[in-house]
């Protein structure tokens, strides 16, 4: 199985280093396949959306190997189609699975060797600010703290361009991740307390259970410290 998704994940970094003359302008933040809207007819509805969807329904159930493979079957005929932000979106998807599977390093090739790329050479800042995310995760995961902190940083700096206050905020709490595992609480509760402000004020509501968390693991920690 891992030799399979080995292999797709190959034959879609030789066909991103082969792609050329790319005709499409900056796309919005990669998210799941409700943000690949496809309004053109059936017969430029190609089989990679039946592979994402497939693959999406795979790993809600946990079969994260099959899910890879799907993703990065869609991946590839993403990319022979010229699709290439949703080829991106893909692999960001194969990315995550990689990333949830514990596969640090194959997470970390397919954002840096295709993805980032990828976007870069079609002008999406949104879809470079998606890799960042990624790779702030990823390198957390790994225990590269400076690498995580340096990914998460340039994300809040593309979003902060970008004008985009939930993906500023994610980055903010992304920090304070960073600094909670270096114990670097004072710090951390200082990035806790500008996501809190940052919410309130642009009315978003969806990180106030993860500002809570990082509240009382900060004050945990803080209790083992003394």
């Amino acid at each position: 199985m891992n030799k399979i998704c080995l292999t797709l994940i190959s034959l879609s970094l030789v066909s991103i280093s082969n792609a050329q003359n790319v005709n499409s302008g900056p796309q919005d933040t990669p998210q799941p396949i409700s943000a690949i809207n496809i309004s053109v007819s059936n017969v430029e509805e190609t089989t990679a959306d039946e592979f994402f969807e497939d693959a999406e329904r795979n790993e809600r159930r946990g079969d994260l190997n099959e899910a890879l493979i799907l993703f990065g079957k869609a991946a590839f005929e993403y990319n022979n189609d010229k699709k290439f932000s949703r080829y991106g979106a893909s692999l960001l998807r194969m990315s995550n699975v990689h990333l949830l599977l514990s596969h640090y390093t194959e997470a970390e090739q397919v954002v840096l060797n295709a993805a980032l790329k990828t976007y870069s050479r079609i002008g999406s800042k949104s879809g470079q600010m998606a890799s960042y995310n990624q790779l702030g995760k990823i390198y957390f995961a790994a225990n590269k703290l400076t690498q995580s902190l340096w990914f998460y940083s340039q994300q809040g700096m593309l979003a902060q361009q970008l004008k985009n206050n939930i993906s500023y905020i994610d980055s903010v709490l992304g920090i304070a991740l960073v600094k909670i595992k270096k114990k670097e609480y004072s710090l951390a509760m200082k990035d806790v307390d500008r996501a809190e402000l940052l919410a309130k004020n642009a009315k978003i509501t969806q990180f106030a259970q993860q500002i809570k968390s990082s509240r009382s693991t900060i004050a945990e920690k803080q209790n083992i410290k003394k």
